[in-house]
């Protein structure tokens, strides 16, 4: 409510808006976000650096907060925004400021996008298409920090039944059980696999 006081050289009462600096700054705040969205719908992800794709992202999270310090944060931690969003939940919760909310909007990205690209290598003859199947591994392992060992299943087409994680290890490590990857081609009636493993931030396929 608008604050009254006492005009000394008028003797006429004066109403000062105690509210309007934060309602200029509420306002700039609304508009920064605003903008930011439109660059986004005009120019695409292109058109925005990692920092400002982050902000977009914990916008929906934290609709009140400001996001610019913990984009700049995880990115400061993480490198990249590919390794933010292939971060691990703990780890992306000792940011201060992320929150559940943050987190979950960070790995839903990344489930979408390795689920894009789940989508694209079974649509196609696998193969046949080396560049998407390195693109998926890539999405799906590239940033584990632990070490995994994935087989893919291929039908008589060389289209993809199934992609599973057959062990994970430690850092450096993982274990390889021969009868059990044959065992679960036989149940799948697979006529060829695909054996992957990751060394963390140093993919090998």
């Amino acid at each position: 409510m608008p604050a009254k006081g006492l005009g000394k050289a008028t003797g006429q009462d004066h109403f000062v808006d105690s509210t309007s600096n934060h309602s200029d700054a509420t306002q700039d705040y609304v508009g920064h976000r605003q903008r930011l969205r439109e660059r986004f719908l005009t120019g695409g992800a292109d058109s925005l650096p990692d920092y400002e794709l982050l902000k977009l992202l914990l916008f929906m999270a934290q609709p009140r907060a400001d996001t610019k310090p913990i984009a700049k944060e995880l990115l400061r931690k993480f490198g990249s925004f590919a390794e933010v969003i292939s971060a691990d939940a703990d780890a992306l919760r000792d940011v201060k400021g992320i929150g559940d909310a943050g987190i979950v909007s960070l790995k839903a990205v990344q489930a979408a996008a390795q689920r894009l690209l789940r989508t694209k290598v079974k649509a196609a003859q696998v193969i046949s298409s080396w560049t998407a199947l390195i693109e998926y591994c890539i999405a799906t392992m590239a940033y584990n920090t632990i070490e995994q060992f994935c087989v893919m299943y291929l039908d008589r087409k060389n289209k993809l039944i199934a992609d599973e994680a057959q062990g994970e290890g430690t850092v450096d490590h993982t274990p390889v059980y021969p009868r059990e990857v044959v065992k679960r081609a036989l149940e799948l009636n697979a006529s060829s696999i695909i054996m992957a493993h990751d060394n963390p931030l140093n993919l090998a396929a």
